[in-house]
């Protein structure tokens, strides 16, 4: 066995928001899809703990996160009784559920073919899930009792009134959480989650879960990655698992000003914080001999990893020194430099410190090791020519901040680059960071998709960080024998879709109607995901059919689309017949049998987009025109010779 073999990944599978698997993920990126919707009331009633205040007591000031929607574990197939499903946490399921989709992916569907005594788990996850943490407060009851009841004593109830009024009441208050028995404790346990997929597929190579907050579950693929390099395994099963989107986390982060108070953006310069998420990912590891030998697919190669700590940094807050460290450990193990790689998926969570530290970080790793090359080539100190900057970009833009599951998704994301040549567009970043500015930078973002550059090495970087100073730094390298040198029609029409805001048309035969419709629209706008704004308005376009009274929205959030859908409402009930409102983006009037189409040049002094914005995007002629004028990307806009 060659102990320095690469690592092949073999298999991989996902359930993220808005993402059942690896491949609508990967188009979620393509697309820039955005899974983020106010916080539903079944999972958190975020009213109760609204507050635009950052200070208010037990609050927060973020109604928005990245929700998975629609899941259902099919315990029939996976052969659990009912007891068992309602005594464990969720997160215990979902993580079963993918981890067997990962290893059918790899062709072991049910277990078969593997050597079950070499196979084994880790598992990164963090605070086990919401729902156990709910359920104990089942076994809360005495202490609320108590407090009631001293409260009602102060009343004046009478012992008997008070007797009769906690009967009843201690029932609806033990109703939404399952009685407690011989599961319970084994359900509510994060370490038991990989010893249940252990146990499931009756694995005997090993299976625990590792909690490094935010970087658990990229520690959980580099600690695969060594037991299978010193032989401990022959095949690795890791990956993470977070559903912790309760008060105790939300409200948590608002303290420590970890939330975007407005948006999410990333390595932006307005970045102020992140979005949480929630979700599963999962890859199945071999040694890269042994996985060629068996006629596996190879999505990637594993060249490096890195770990380490900032020592006497912050506990919440990133140092340099120590990431760097990881980042350095990480390309040392893989035998070449970080300014090698063309594409970073970076840790982004969105913050300023954050965002700042590891653009930092990745920049200063990308020239050292253009310094160390230029030393062994060239000992008369000739340095070689400057590699172009790497396209730097974060998964969390997507689908929020997914913490002991987010390392995972970020290594899915990256291996889907590598897997199929394409460098995808970084997603929400609107003015990039100073740091990726300047004369010479070493990172950059990507306005679009492109196919992996010819003269570069098919290498991506993964980056992973979590509280207590924890780092996590690994390095992914395509398999691919031929390069491609163009996308695909599917590829070309998800990296075309994106746009700031989305046209809603209605139609109806006469106001009545359309108002009637508005309605059910509004039953449901503000409950939607970002992403599915986009949904919306192609279905509603689809209907648009023969109709006499129409109406038109501009939106750019589910938010701004019920405001004004009611706005439209609010017309309609008032009797207009006609109504164009730029402001509010709203539009009203009746059909003709010859419809007229305006034109509206805002001329010199508007914002212009230098990069063409969504025209270069939709359009390839207007792409070509951009590319041939070469504006400057930072300036006055307005300037005379831009115009």
């Amino acid at each position: 066995m060659n102990m320095t073999s690469p690592i092949a990944i073999v298999g991989m599978s996902c359930v993220y928001p808005d993402a059942r698997s690896p491949m609508e993920l990967w188009e979620n990126v393509l697309a820039q899809r955005r899974a983020f919707r106010r916080m539903p009331a079944e999972r958190m009633n975020v009213e109760d703990y609204l507050s635009p205040d950052p200070q208010a007591p037990d609050c927060t000031y973020v109604a928005e996160a990245s929700v998975i929607e629609g899941y259902e574990f099919d315990r029939v197939a996976f052969r659990v009784v009912g007891s068992t499903y309602r005594s464990a946490d969720l997160a215990h399921w979902l993580a079963l559920d993918v981890a067997s989709r990962a290893l059918t992916d790899a062709g072991f569907q049910n277990g078969e073919g593997l050597a079950r005594d070499t196979t084994g788990v880790v598992l990164g996850n963090t605070l086990t899930g919401e729902f156990s943490r709910a359920n104990v407060l089942r076994l809360r009851w005495p202490y609320v009792q108590r407090v009631v009841d001293a409260a009602l004593i102060q009343q004046g109830w009478s012992p008997e009134k008070r007797r009769a009024f906690f009967d009843d009441l201690a029932v609806q208050y033990k109703a939404p959480f399952p009685p407690v028995g011989e599961e319970t404790l084994a359900g509510g346990l994060s370490n038991t989650i990989a010893g249940r997929i252990c146990n499931q597929f009756d694995l005997k190579g090993g299976g625990y879960t590792i909690d490094g907050a935010c970087a658990s579950s990229l520690l959980a693929v580099a600690n695969a990655c060594a037991a299978l390099t010193t032989g401990d395994l022959d095949v690795a099963l890791a990956g993470g698992v977070d559903l912790s989107l309760d008060p105790f986390e939300i409200v948590g982060f608002s303290k420590t000003g970890a939330l975007a108070p407005e948006e999410m953006r990333i390595y932006d310069t307005r970045s102020a914080g992140f979005w949480p998420g929630e979700g599963c990912g999962m890859v199945v590891l071999m040694r890269y001999e042994e996985a060629v030998a068996q006629n596996r697919r190879i999505y990637a190669v594993i060249r490096g990893w890195g770990i380490s700590s900032d020592g006497s940094g912050g506990i919440t807050r990133p140092e340099m020194e120590g990431q760097l460290q990881a980042v350095r450990r990480a390309y040392r193990r893989a035998g070449f430099g970080a300014h090698t790689v063309a594409y970073f998926e970076g840790h982004g969570t969105g913050t300023n410190v954050g965002d700042a530290t590891e653009l930092r970080v990745l920049s200063q790793a990308r020239r050292e090791s253009l310094v160390g090359q230029a030393s062994r080539l060239s000992p008369a100190g000739v340095s070689p020519a400057s590699p172009p900057p790497a396209v730097i970009g974060s998964i969390k833009a997507n689908i929020g901040h997914t913490k002991a599951a987010a390392g995972i998704a970020g290594l899915i994301k990256a291996t889907m680059a590598v897997h199929t040549q394409l460098i995808p567009p970084t997603t929400g970043c609107q003015t990039p960071h100073a740091e990726l500015g300047g004369d010479a930078p070493a990172l950059r973002i990507a306005r679009d998709g492109e196919c992996w550059p010819a003269d570069r090495p098919m290498r991506a970087g993964v980056s992973a960080m979590g509280f207590g100073g924890i780092n996590s730094h690994l390095v992914l390298e395509g398999v691919a024998s031929e390069r491609r040198t163009q996308l695909t029609p599917r590829e070309r029409s998800l990296l075309d879709s994106s746009q700031d805001a989305e046209l809603f048309l209605l139609g109806a035969a006469d106001a009545a109607r359309l108002a009637s419709h508005m309605d059910k629209l509004l039953e449901f706008a503000r409950k939607l995901c970002r992403s599915e704004l986009a949904d919306l308005a192609a279905e509603l376009e689809k209907s648009l059919l023969d109709t006499h009274v129409r109406a038109a929205v501009v939106a750019s959030t589910p938010a701004e689309l019920a405001e004004r859908l009611g706005i439209l409402k609010a017309s309609l009930a008032e009797g207009a017949t006609a109504r164009t409102d730029f402001k509010n983006g709203v539009f009203l009037g009746a059909g003709s049998a010859v419809p007229r189409i305006g034109f509206l040049f805002p001329g010199q002094g508007s914002p212009a987009h230098l990069d063409g914005g969504i025209f270069r995007r939709r359009f390839d002629c207007v792409r070509e025109v951009y590319e041939q004028a070469a504006l400057a990307t930072e300036g006055d806009g307005a300037a005379t010779q831009i115009a």
